[in-house]
């Protein structure tokens, strides 16, 4: 399991690469397309259960992988796909994989606001606004970093919510 997930990591390094070295367009014409991967970390959830934290007892990670198409400089759609792979100290597994469609309103200054439903397939769904900012911008990509709020329920659980933190690119 560990060489898949090394195979796996290998391959979104080599796709950042190629992103961070290929021309983009140098006009806006719209609606305009951009697709984009990053890294996820859930920081904390809370529900009634208690809060539990990562890093604790486990690792989650997600990796998101979408694409934005802008309508305007304004307004956009975009959905995004989030494999979930926890880690514990005996086993790593696809703990859960998030549809994640939703609207992005640009605010200025390189910051996005994302309302995304939520769709896993543990079984759990809901909302989850992210906060996104531009950090960096080349001329064929961007690096960006995000705070995701997930609101979750269902499943026979209590409602959660969470913070996390995101970093990627887009191209």
């Amino acid at each position: 399991m560990q060489t898949q997930v090394n195979k796996i990591l290998i391959c979104l390094v080599l796709i950042m690469i190629n992103a961070c070295i290929s021309s983009g367009q140098t006009t806006q014409t719209y609606p305009k397309l951009a697709g984009y991967i990053g890294i996820v970390h859930p920081i904390v959830t809370f529900s009634s259960q208690g809060t539990h934290s990562n890093f604790k007892d486990s690792y989650t990670v997600g990796m998101p992988i979408g694409i934005n198409i802008w309508k305007s400089a304004k307004i956009g759609f975009s959905t995004e796909i989030v494999p979930t792979i926890k880690a514990t100290n005996s086993s790593s597994k696809v703990s859960n994989v998030l549809f994640h469609p939703g609207i992005l309103v640009a605010l200025g200054s390189g910051f996005t606001f994302a309302g995304r439903a939520a769709f896993e397939t543990s079984g759990r769904y809901g909302l989850t606004p992210v906060i996104n900012k531009t950090v960096k911008k080349n001329k064929g990509s961007s690096y960006f970093v995000a705070v995701p709020l997930p609101v979750r329920f269902g499943n026979d659980q209590p409602s959660s919510f969470g913070i996390g933190f995101q970093f990627g690119i887009a191209f």
